[in-house]
């Protein structure tokens, strides 16, 4: 009897927990993976964390810690000072798609605009890549879109 309910309790554990990952928004998706600690700080910086917890959908390619730490020297510092927002905020937004754009979407040379406004160029020779930058983990669901981990920090176009 015992056995069979705790084989009863662990069946329906096992069953639920896709549903409850599944029921974070974009930002609570990134905080609980734990490496994006840089971009929840910096999308804080900028004013953008109510926007990326509303209904969305977004696509996000998100960069982890290591791949801002990879910046120059000093290079975060600057963008977080609050003169710098306006800056933070294009780079930032270069990196969101207004869309969820799943990885089975995404096709050798795909052109997509960003929230910021310029286009991204997604290229699949060697492995999935936007604008030069590897998506390292694709397809990381949240109720208001999909997060694409990415191993560098991509800017806007000057201009």
């Amino acid at each position: 009897m015992i056995r069979r309910m705790f084989l009863a309790l662990t069946a329906s554990t096992l069953i639920a927990a896709p549903a409850f990952a599944q029921s974070l928004d974009i930002v609570d998706t990134a905080a609980a993976a734990g490496s994006f600690g840089t971009l929840l700080a910096a999308a804080e910086a900028a004013g953008l964390v109510e926007t990326l917890k509303g209904p969305g959908p977004f696509t996000v390619f998100a960069p982890t810690d290591a791949a801002f730490a990879a910046l120059p020297a000093g290079t975060v510092e600057d963008l977080l000072k609050p003169e710098n927002k306006d800056k933070l905020v294009s780079i930032l937004t270069y990196h969101v798609l207004p869309a969820k754009v799943m990885s089975t979407d995404l096709s050798e040379g795909l052109k997509a605009a960003t929230v910021q406004g310029a286009e991204v160029t997604i290229t699949l020779e060697g492995g999935a890549k936007v604008n030069g930058a590897p998506i390292s983990t694709a397809d990381i669901e949240a109720t208001n879109g999909v997060i694409h981990v990415i191993d560098a920090v991509i800017l806007p176009p000057e201009g």
